[in-house]
């Protein structure tokens, strides 16, 4: 039997299906094993997939192959479809749950994460330029033999050392077409240590400064002036789980991050910066969060729903970009390259750490949620809330990634201009 004119067979549904939970499944226990109190957690399911994707895929001109299918099928289609419709059910859920508190901790911090949100990304930004400087010297690696496809192999290494899918839409646009695969190639071998690296940076930081998690949760608690009165009447319920609500928030979201600005050219042949399905999910569950109802209509999900979809959301998004990404990594992997998106996750963490905790005196919990929002990383912030015992952390998150998304966008874009 077969769906959609035998493109897309029973057997290869089942396939998908079978590696989507044997990932799930062995990166649950992975991310269990500790280490001196280090665990992956969640991220356990992105190392997982790496590893089926480096050893039971192949990238070829069939498309991404999995070594066991009797027929060559190209199951990128499948797993991008996944990755999408976990980050959807992953931001519109912290949005909702950043919601309520998120305008008040906005108003109190706003030239905070405005400005950490910029030094976060000209950090990465100057560091790529430094790397762009140091390849000159050294020598480009590789197979690249001019400056221009050095270039676009180092903003490619920015967006994923960023983990942010904006810089590399925009990078691939900027650049001339016969450098779009090596801005692809970039991003591929530095997204991985782009998630783990920032996952790792925020279990670490609390211990090594030796954090009382009780007094820094306190610190994030919401002055109640600064909360927005609740409604004492009885609400309508579409569905007692709020799924309806959910629902339209995702479409409302999806419409919002459709919509381009232009940036140069003409608007079409251009290049344009938009919210993405990412941001505008983010932005409106924000919204529909903190007014929680409509009239006598109820708008916020039930808090089991929303628990239970950012879980869902954040592991379906890792199995779907990991499988791809080791995959693409075993094919183009160079140690030098590697090493330059190391650099460009680090240098941009340990600046912003520091800008926060000495220039902003920003507390350590609002510090490590507005990183995870500075470097675009989701899957830290799932990291950062099972770490910080409080889903508050969520607000900071959601009040420095649209800041960062713009930033990175236009960054990348500089550097290729500029070099």
């Amino acid at each position: 039997m077969s769906l959609f004119g035998g493109v897309i067979s029973i057997s290869n549904i089942s396939t998908l299906l079978f590696v989507v939970f044997a990932v799930l499944m062995g990166g649950y226990v992975l991310g269990r094993v500790t280490v001196k109190g280090i665990s992956l957690g969640d991220a356990g399911v992105f190392i997982i997939a790496l590893l089926v994707g480096a050893l039971c895929f192949s990238v070829g001109d069939d498309g991404l192959i999995f070594f066991a299918s009797s027929k060559p099928f190209d199951f990128s289609s499948g797993l991008s479809l996944i990755e999408s419709f976990g980050l959807v059910l992953f931001v519109t859920s912290v949005g909702f749950i950043a919601g309520p508190k998120f305008f008040g901790n906005f108003k109190r911090n706003f030239k905070s994460y405005v400005l950490l949100g910029l030094i976060i990304i000209l950090a990465g930004g100057l560091s790529a330029a430094g790397c762009i400087g140091l390849g000159e010297v050294v020598g480009y690696g590789g197979t690249i033999e001019d400056q221009d496809g050095f270039v676009a192999m180092i903003v490619g290494l920015l967006s994923g050392s960023l983990t942010s899918t904006p810089a590399f839409s925009a990078a691939k646009a900027t650049v001339a077409e016969q450098y779009q695969a090596l801005v692809s190639v970039g991003h591929g071998i530095a997204y991985i240590f782009g998630v783990i690296g920032v996952v790792l940076f925020v279990q670490l930081i609390p211990k090594l400064t030796k954090a009382n998690m009780d007094e820094e949760r306190a610190k994030l608690v919401i002055k109640e002036e600064d909360e927005k009165k609740g409604f004492t009447g009885k609400l309508f319920e579409i569905d007692h789980m709020g799924i309806a609500a959910f629902s339209l928030a995702a479409l409302l979201g999806t419409v919002l991050g459709q919509i381009k600005i232009p940036l140069s050219g003409d608007g079409l042949s251009g290049t344009c910066f938009s919210l993405t399905t990412t941001g505008g999910c983010l932005l409106v569950s924000l919204v529909m969060g903190h007014f929680s109802r409509i009239g006598k209509v109820n708008i916020m999900p039930a808090s089991s729903t929303l628990k239970l979809f950012r879980e869902l959301g954040l592991v379906l998004f890792l199995v779907g970009a990991g499988i791809p990404g080791g995959a693409e990594f075993v094919e183009n992997f160079d140690v030098m390259y590697f090493v330059y998106g190391i650099i460009m996750t680090i240098a941009p963490l340990i600046i912003g750490f520091l800008f926060a905790k000495y220039v902003l005196k920003l507390s350590l919990l609002n510090n490590l949620g507005s990183i995870t929002g500075g470097m675009t990383s989701t899957p830290a912030l799932g990291t950062l809330i099972g770490v910080a015992g409080t889903e508050d952390v969520a607000s900071a998150y959601a009040a420095t990634y649209p800041i960062a998304l713009i930033a990175v966008v236009l960054v990348s874009q500089f550097l290729i201009i500029l070099f």
